[in-house]
């Protein structure tokens, strides 16, 4: 589940960004499984100049709850520059009810300076060892949700779809490997307009566990999706939808609010705003 949970947190997502104005983006994401309804999720990422602060809590309800007691919070910071951004702090803390586990890592320069995991991973003979290497030019998995667009293409470029992503989420490396899929429309509270529609792909490096039935289903998984929306002021793209098929079924998380604040321009209000997966319904997607 560790994997599941975090293939469908770093999915979503890369060109250069100069931020002139103080902007903050709020977004709310409801959380399901198999069409279940797990909890919810609220993220606030804010943009001063280049640099960027993020963050996010997430927290299982109803029969989710009753049975794990699942909840997280992570913090993420650093700057935008180049063709993604350059973490400099990433911690996570995730809570269950009968254990909790934290993570701490430091950056510089897109390298992994420190880690500190508590409590430290159980050795397992088929956990793929993490060489020196893997912990160079990588990502923190919540600075993967930032995705500044191209330099220059347009924030609805298709090309800013393809790209490939290298995260390091303190005790495993991993490529998420992004490809255009289409363009549609999407309407939710506080936003209305385009969004790229990206296929994911898994692939796995090094820390994960290679013998694991998880593993091999996530890497052999064609069944994943982030849905991208354009923020003018920042010129990023941030994920509304993501989509990832699990072992037990299609796990989402969807936004249910949008709200940018600041200096920079907002996303435009909406007259009528639907989920995504209604709209595609009622044919107003195209």
């Amino acid at each position: 589940m560790r994997l599941i949970a975090s293939a469908v947190a770093t999915l979503a997502f890369a060109g250069t960004a100069s931020l002139a104005q103080a902007q903050t983006l709020r977004v709310t994401y409801d959380l399901s499984l198999a069409g279940l309804p797990l909890g919810k999720a609220n993220l606030s990422s804010s943009f001063s100049g280049p640099k960027y602060e993020m963050q996010g809590n997430a927290k299982l309800t109803g029969l989710a709850m009753l049975l794990t007691g699942g909840k997280g919070e992570a913090s993420a910071s650093g700057s935008l520059a180049g063709a993604e951004p350059r973490s400099t702090k990433f911690a996570v803390v995730s809570k269950t009810s009968d254990n909790q586990r934290s993570v701490r890592m430091g950056l510089k320069g897109g390298r992994v300076a420190e880690v500190e995991i508590d409590p430290p991973l159980e050795p397992k003979p088929d956990r793929v060892p993490v060489k020196p290497a893997d912990k160079r030019g990588v990502v923190d998995p919540m600075s993967a949700l930032l995705m500044p667009a191209l330099d220059s293409k347009s924030l609805t470029d298709p090309d800013n779809c393809n790209r490939t992503i290298p995260v390091f989420d303190g005790a495993s490396r991993m490529n998420v490997v992004l490809t255009y899929a289409e363009t549609k429309n999407a309407e939710i509270p506080g936003y209305s307009g385009p969004v790229l529609v990206c296929n994911a792909r898994y692939v796995p490096i090094s820390g994960h566990r290679s013998e694991r039935p998880a593993t091999k289903f996530m890497q052999d998984n064609r069944d994943m999706s982030v849905w991208l929306a354009p923020i003018e002021g920042p010129r990023l793209l941030f994920p509304l939808k993501v989509s990832v098929r699990t072992m037990i079924g299609i796990g989402e998380m969807q936004a249910s609010l949008w709200s940018v604040e600041g200096d920079g321009k907002p996303s435009s209000p909406t007259r009528k705003a639907v989920r995504a997966d209604e709209a595609i319904a009622a044919g107003t997607v195209q």
